[in-house]
């Protein structure tokens, strides 16, 4: 068969993500896989399970990330393609498993016309990317990369109190080959958009060329409990107000800096939560999100200058730990322009653009030459039930997916 003439079947990679979101099904069409979790435990076992039918070697490190091999002409670097199958609480079936799935795909259509690559190809499934569980997110990728050592990550504490290195270990996913043992001659994700600007603008698909960075930080307001109804407002050591105070600022913030900065309270607890009476602590997550680095500090500087100055006003004590920070990413404009190229050779509709939520792209760019494409999600919705993506769409990312891999895989 002529390469060119090559696509994936959409009706096969539907089922597979049918078949995966039936794992850990919730009401709604969504699903919920938090990372090794018994249904992330499921999902493994299904893809690992589907990756031998396909002929491919499967290894898994000792943080759980699990690499579907298969052989090239030479044994030369291999091309790397993959994503998560780990899901927040109130996931959908697209969000990560598209990536690995078309990627099991794009392996099937190559057995199929008995093409063997020069390079060997490669499928990840990177452990913990959405941090839904355990801090930070991308972890599995993160260790791969070095960005975080084993023995950190494996002492993370989940929001459930379980280490995951124990809970890695009974789920029987810690494997024996030593993380960042495969170093790829390039990456390339293929991802849902998880926004809407595709699915406004009618573009069929998005050649992402950098990725925003981040910092998480958790808040913790320490203040005086007292009765709602007998305490003057000026006797008040209000931690609730002061959690208040700090979510409306963080919206002026982000508009008064306009550009691409974004801003974002997204957990809020109240201690002692009881409707008659002044909060004594509060503690709150803040997710600040900019393309440029300077930028991004320059939203950490003021958020610091305003609640110290909070603090001194209300009375109270706002302490700061970091959570996650990871700097803005560059992918490689060579392979973006690549993804480019193939898309219009196939007849699909593309952009540039910037990804707004975080992939283990950003961490493989650490190691390689990397980039994503984006397919539109249906309302710009994702981490939602209804997250959707046309199987059209789907059809369209896999395919450009698949040409990109074989050309990086011969070395065109």
């Amino acid at each position: 068969m002529n390469p060119a003439a090559l696509r994936i079947d959409p009706a096969r990679l539907t089922a597979r993500l049918d078949a995966l979101a039936a794992i850990g099904a919730i009401d709604g069409g969504g699903c919920c896989r938090l990372a090794l979790t018994d249904e992330d435990r499921a999902g493994r076992d299904r893809v690992v399970e589907w990756m031998r039918e396909l002929g491919l070697f499967v290894q898994i490190d000792a943080i759980g990330n699990i690499f579907g091999m298969r052989a090239g002409r030479t044994d030369a670097a291999p091309v790397m393609t993959g994503s998560h199958i780990d899901t927040v609480r109130t996931g959908g079936r697209y969000d990560g498993n598209y990536g690995v799935l078309a990627g099991l795909e794009v392996v099937r259509v190559l057995n199929e016309a008995e093409i063997l690559t020069r390079r060997p190809l490669c499928v990840a499934v990177f452990t913990n990317e959405e941090g839904a569980r355990y801090t930070p997110d991308m972890m599995g990728s993160l260790v791969h990369a070095g960005g975080l050592s084993l023995a950190e990550a494996l002492a993370a504490r989940g929001i459930d109190g379980t280490v995951l290195g124990e809970e890695l270990a009974r789920i029987g996913y810690v494997g024996d080959m030593a993380v960042g043992t495969i170093r790829p001659h390039a990456y390339v994700e293929l991802h849902i958009e998880q926004g809407p600007v595709l699915d406004l603008e009618g573009v069929t698909l998005g050649a992402v060329d950098s990725l925003q960075g981040i910092s998480w930080q958790e808040l913790t307001i320490a203040g005086q409990s007292n009765h709602a109804g007998t305490t003057p407002l000026r006797l008040r050591h209000d931690a609730g107000l002061a959690a208040a105070a700090i979510t409306v600022f963080l919206r002026e913030l982000a508009r008064k800096m306009g550009g691409n900065q974004l801003a974002t309270v997204g957990k809020l607890d109240l201690v002692p939560n009881i409707i008659n009476v002044i909060a004594q602590r509060a503690t709150m997550t803040v997710d600040l999100r900019n393309t440029d680095e300077a930028q991004l500090l320059e939203a950490e500087r003021r958020l610091a200058a305003f609640t110290a100055d909070l603090a001194q006003a209300e009375g109270v004590t706002i302490t700061a730990r970091r959570l996650a920070r990871l700097e803005p990413v560059v992918f490689d404009a060579g392979i973006a322009d690549r993804i480019e190229r193939v898309a219009g050779r196939l007849g699909h509709s593309i952009r540039r653009m910037t990804s707004g939520a975080g992939h283990d792209a950003q961490m493989m760019a650490r190691l390689c030459p990397s980039a994503m494409i984006f397919t539109p999600s249906v309302g710009g919705l994702s981490h939602n039930v209804k997250e959707f993506t046309h199987a059209a769409d789907l059809q369209a990312g896999a395919d450009v997916l698949l040409h990109t891999l074989l050309e990086l895989a011969e070395g065109k």
